[in-house]
């Protein structure tokens, strides 16, 4: 549990073909099912303070309380998933807290020191998310996302479906 942040509530792996991924963790891990977002339309994503066009795939599912993410970028846009790719990297790439008071802990993260690497929103004001950047300690990317909108109840559906999931249905298609 983390002082300022709480409990960690996701990992998120940056993969090269997230087909393949998912199908790993259902098939070989028995984690699932998997909630699949082929083309993920933001708001807006913002690198290092510049708009980007990032486009994206991800996919979710639960292991108990903890949420696994999957990312595949899909084009050559700035990001910090591309950033980790082109650093020769696949797999673990950010661990996430969730919160409902986000503009109190993202200016809170700020004032000590934290510094955005990207950020966006999906869905409205409610689905923000920003990630902070490695450069005050060595290790993964911590990101905050704001889970007091809609967003907050898809992962608590996704959550749900985990419980007693029966390995049926392990891919299943957000539109």
């Amino acid at each position: 549990m983390s002082r300022l942040f709480g409990a960690v509530r996701q990992n998120g792996y940056v993969v090269r073909d997230i087909r393949a991924a998912m199908d790993h963790w259902a098939n070989v891990l028995g984690i699932g099912p998997w909630f699949y977002v082929e083309r993920v339309k933001t708001d807006y994503f913002r690198h290092r303070g510049a708009d980007s066009d990032v486009e994206m795939s991800i996919a979710l599912a639960n292991s108990g309380d903890l949420q696994i993410e999957l990312i595949q970028q899909r084009n050559d846009a700035p990001s910090m998933y591309k950033e980790f790719l082109d650093s020769g990297r696949e797999g673990l790439q950010h661990m996430a807290f969730w919160t409902t008071d986000y503009q109190g802990l993202y200016d809170r993260a700020l004032s000590l020191g934290y510094r955005v690497g990207h950020e966006g929103q999906i869905g409205g004001a409610q689905g923000r998310f920003a990630y902070f950047d490695t450069e005050l300690h060595p290790g993964t990317v911590i990101e905050l996302s704001d889970i007091s909108g809609s967003k907050g109840r898809f992962f608590e559906h996704v959550r749900q479906a985990a419980i007693g999931w029966d390995g049926s249905d392990p891919i299943r298609l957000i539109k």
